[in-house]
């Protein structure tokens, strides 16, 4: 505020806005830290089935540590061959089930790079097989 030696005879008619530009910065951070607690996921309630497979009827794409990409029936295979692998065994298949199993420490881009070359080599339903029993420990450690 400022005020003129030459003006002494009335208030300053102007509103004084830092108060109101505080008061919005706060609910702005306010809005911004709870909006997404509220929205973090949707309890459901999904239906479960168990699926019988015989040890034969499936393939699993196993990749280890060092990303070498292995069939179920023990075959290597590099990843650009990965689609054509996959959709010449699986079409002389009935089930056209393919799972993928990865080592905990392959880089994500890897094992997505494997789901995608199997989609394009067909429209096939792919699965992730994970360790339960590796899970369940960890969310005993965390509690």
């Amino acid at each position: 505020m400022s005020f003129d030696a030459d003006d002494n005879e009335g208030a300053i008619s102007n509103i004084n806005v830092t108060p109101l530009i505080d008061v919005m910065l706060v609910l702005l951070i306010v809005f911004m830290v709870s909006v997404p607690m509220q929205t973090q996921g949707i309890e459901l309630n999904l239906p479960q089935k168990k699926v019988k497979m015989q040890k034969d009827d499936v393939l699993i794409v196993s990749i280890n540590h060092n990303g070498r990409i292995t069939l179920s029936d023990g075959e290597r295979i590099g990843i650009k061959e990965v689609g054509s692998r996959i959709a010449s065994i699986l079409s002389m298949r009935e089930n056209k089930s393919v799972f993928v199993k990865a080592d905990e420490d392959v880089d994500y881009g890897t094992v997505m790079a494997v789901i995608a070359r199997i989609h394009r080599a067909g429209n096939y339903n792919v699965g992730l097989i994970t360790d339960e029993n590796a899970l369940s420990e960890e969310g005993k450690k965390d509690s």
